[in-house]
C-alpha cells in the first residue's frame, strides 16, 4: 500500500479534506465542548489520534486542534475520525478535518492514505536505512538519516540545490544519501543522466558523483535532443571519469538493474514527486516549502525522537 508524504497531510489536509468553517468559540477556547456520542467507535482511542497528530502538527506552535468524532462507519472495523484546528495567526478560526482509520490501526485515509500512529515514520525508516543505497556524504552512521529523492532533469530538484546544502549545515550530524528518481514520463534525459551518475559513484566515489551532478544541475538546459551528450560528458569530465566509459558503463544490463532497483524504492515509500526529502523516514516535498518550516519539522522530529 502506497503511503504519502505526512508534511504534506500536515500542511494541506485542513484545507483539502473536506474543511468548513464553523463557528468560532471566545479566543481562549476556540472549540465548542465534545459530545460524548459522536465517539461510538472502539478504536482508534482519541489518545491515539492525539499522538498521530502531535508526530505530525506539533512542530507549529499557532496550531490546536481537539478531538470532536470517532465514529464507526458502515464499512467493519472502519472508523471516521472528525477533529477541528484552530491556527493562533489566522485568528484562530476553526476548520474541521475528516479521515477514515483502517482496522488495523496502521493507515490514515483522506484523499489519500497515511500512516497512523504516534510513530507514523518508523516503517519508512527502516526501509530507508536497508535500502537507500545512493552516493552519500556527511556522518558515517544513520542514526539522522536524509535521504533526497531527485531528478537530475527535474527544474525543481536543481532549485532545491541550495537547500540541500543549507540542510547540510544545519545539521552536521546528519547523514545525506542522493537517490536517483527519474522521472522518465517527463523527463527523457533524466534516466540516462541518472544511470551516468551511478557509474561514475561506482569508480570514481561518491564525493565525483557530487561533482557530477551539481555540473548536471548547472547545465540543465543543455539537456536537450541536440545536447544532452554533450551535456553529460561535460559533467562526467568535471567528475574526473572518462565520457566513453561512462558511457558504455551507464548502458549496461547492470547499471539498469541497479538504477530501477532505486525507482523501486521510490516507489515502495509512496514518493510521488521530486524533490522529495526523507528525514528517518518521514517523507517531505522540498518544492515550496519555506526553509524555516521545513528546519521546524526536522528539528521537531528530532526531538521526538531523542535525537535533539
Amino acid at each position: 500500500m502506497r503511503t504519502q508524504s505526512l508534511l504534506s497531510f500536515a500542511a494541506a489536509v485542513a484545507i483539502a479534506v473536506g474543511s468548513a468553517a464553523v463557528a468560532q468559540a471566545p479566543a481562549a477556547d476556540p472549540f465548542p465542548a465534545i459530545n460524548q456520542k459522536y465517539f461510538d467507535a472502539a478504536s482508534p482511542t482519541a489518545d491515539d489520534v492525539n499522538a498521530f497528530l502531535k508526530a505530525i502538527w506539533g512542530y507549529d506552535t499557532n496550531r490546536s486542534w481537539k478531538v470532536m468524532a470517532i465514529q464507526k462507519t458502515p464499512a467493519p472495523g472502519v472508523s471516521k475520525v472528525t477533529i477541528f484546528v484552530a491556527d493562533k495567526s489566522q485568528g484562530n478560526k476553526v476548520d474541521s478535518v475528516r479521515f477514515f482509520v483502517t482496522p488495523d490501526g496502521k493507515y490514515a485515509i483522506a484523499d489519500t492514505v497515511f500512516r497512523f500512529g504516534a510513530h507514523p515514520f518508523e516503517d519508512n525508516a527502516k526501509v530507508l536505512a536497508a535500502e537507500a543505497n545512493g552516493p552519500a556524504t556527511g556522518a558515517a552512521d544513520k542514526k539522522i538519516l536524509f535521504v533526497e529523492f531527485a531528478d537530475l532533469q527535474c527544474p525543481h530538484c536543481k532549485e532545491a540545490e541550495p537547500v540541500i546544502e543549507q540542510l547540510q549545515k544545519d545539521f552536521p550530524q546528519a547523514r545525506f544519501v542522493y537517490q536517483n528518481y527519474p522521472l522518465v514520463e517527463i523527463h527523457p534525459f533524466a534516466y540516462k543522466s541518472a544511470a551516468t551518475g551511478n557509474c561514475i559513484a561506482q569508480t570514481k566515489g561518491d564525493a565525483a558523483f557530487f561533482t557530477y551532478i551539481k555540473d548536471v544541475f548547472a547545465h540543465q538546459e543543455g539537456l536537450t535532443d541536440a545536447m544532452a551528450d554533450t551535456t553529460i560528458a561535460n559533467a562526467v569530465k568535471a567528475a574526473g571519469a572518462d565520457p566513453a566509459a561512462m558511457a558504455t558503463c551507464a548502458a549496461s544490463p547492470a547499471a539498469k538493474t541497479k538504477l530501477d532497483g532505486q525507482i523501486d524504492l521510490a516507489g515502495k515509500l509512496g514518493v510521488d514527486q521530486t524533490p522529495m526529502l526523507a528525514v528517518n523516514g518521514h517523507l517531505m516535498p522540498l518544492g515550496g516549502v519555506p526553509y524555516e518550516t521545513l528546519k521546524q519539522v526536522i528539528d521537531w522530529d528530532l526531538k521526538q525522537e531523542g535525537l535533539k
